[in-house]
């Protein structure tokens, strides 16, 4: 062998050694991995099988979780959720149900010692995912056969505000950091860590409920050290990208994972546990608190979303108007971003929004809204290689 071929011999065979060293210690499947794959999101108006429109029932100040007298009755509050009404439903309906463990708080203020014992009928108002999410909180924890719990709802599921949400798991557009309480930021702290181990336990087809990857797509480093709402360890596998030939055409991109909610899917099968429970539905609406002293049961949940604002005065309480435009299924989309919009991936559709309009109380879909979400959108697709 010559002195030329016995040098390539000996290369050769030191970059073989090189190879599998590297393949044992990893760093090799670090450096081979495969970029993820995007399939493109078809962003089109032809591809648009529906437009809606929502309310959000937002309150600067947060979330309401609060009790109070009502002639003989006791009435919890829970409502204002603004746009993280799923997000947070197990975990204000936790909240609230925990109320009646206060020392003297579910006697009905009469004097007879019988009135005082622990009442075994409670009253729901509102069948929205708040409203159902209480109901069967308070069967699990107080059930006394059937018709223990009663919901009055105005709207029955596919006809409630939750049915049009997103459906992401993220507490976000919830109240205003600048007007909200210390003891408010607990109450919220503690409802997100509830909630979102609640929806773990529910993960899977029945409920409408995955795991998926979420791309945040980001213009400025500095948002890249700003903390997930509710705490970051809430949002498993975090990872940044400073790669934008393959993440989108942005120069930062922040990973994670988080649940997805499909509402139709959800409301449906929490309808059914709250019937199969022995819960009862009667649908009412109410124009008054004097209307409620009339119930025959001794405590009121009120979850009536934006609707406390007539019912019970409550000015703070805001519409936050959001638009959803719904194209085509695409089976295909295993991801979610979010940018100044976001795209959520449904088996009932594509749903992409990105509005949210303080004091706006129309519910018809606005056109320039329409083709602004389109225009957002097919532009994040144009960054896709």
């Amino acid at each position: 062998m010559s002195a030329l071929n016995r040098r390539g011999f000996l290369r050769g065979a030191l970059a073989t050694s090189a190879l599998l060293m590297a393949t044992r210690s990893g760093s090799l499947a670090a450096t081979l991995s495969p970029q993820r794959h995007f399939a493109p999101v078809k962003v089109a108006r032809n591809r648009i099988i529906r437009e809606v429109v929502g309310l959000r029932p937002y309150r600067p100040e947060g979330f309401v979780v609060s009790a109070e007298r009502v002639g003989e009755k006791l009435l919890v509050h829970n409502y204002g959720h603004g746009g993280a009404g799923i997000t947070l439903s197990w975990g204000t309906a936790s909240l609230a149900v925990d109320l009646l463990s206060v020392p003297g708080a579910i006697a009905t203020g009469s004097r007879h010692s019988a009135a005082r014992r622990k009442p075994r009928h409670f009253a729901v108002l509102g069948s929205g995912v708040n409203g159902l999410s209480t109901a069967r909180l308070l069967q699990r924890r107080f059930q006394d056969g059937p018709g223990t719990v009663t919901i009055y709802a105005k709207d029955l599921p596919p006809e409630t505000t939750s049915n049009i949400a997103g459906g992401f798991w993220s507490p976000t557009s919830v109240y205003d950091p600048e007007a909200v309480s210390a003891k408010f930021n607990e109450q919220f702290r503690i409802a997100c860590r509830i909630s979102n181990r609640a929806f773990q336990s529910l993960v899977g087809p029945e409920y409408g409920v995955r795991w998926i990857e979420t791309f945040e797509l980001i213009r400025n480093e500095v948002n890249l050290t700003r903390e997930l709402a509710g705490g970051n360890d809430l949002y498993p596998g975090g990872e940044v990208h400073r790669d934008p030939e393959h993440y989108f055409g942005y120069n930062f991109v922040r990973q994670y994972n988080t649940m997805l909610i499909e509402p139709p899917v959800y409301l449906n099968s929490l309808l059914r546990d709250f019937y199969i429970a022995g819960g009862k539905l009667v649908v009412k609406e109410f124009r008054s608190r004097e209307e409620l002293k009339r119930l025959p049961e001794p405590v009121i949940f009120n979850c009536t979303g934006l609707g406390a604002r007539a019912l019970f005065g409550d000015q703070q309480l805001e519409p936050v108007r959001g638009q959803l435009e719904v194209l085509l299924p695409q089976p295909e989309i295993d991801y979610c971003y979010l940018t100044s919009g976001y795209m959520f991936p449904r088996r009932d559709g594509i749903i992409l929004g990105g509005t949210f309009d303080h004091g706006d109380w129309s519910l018809a879909p606005n056109p320039e809204q329409t083709n602004g979400i389109l225009e957002m959108h097919a532009e994040v697709m144009k960054g896709l290689k």
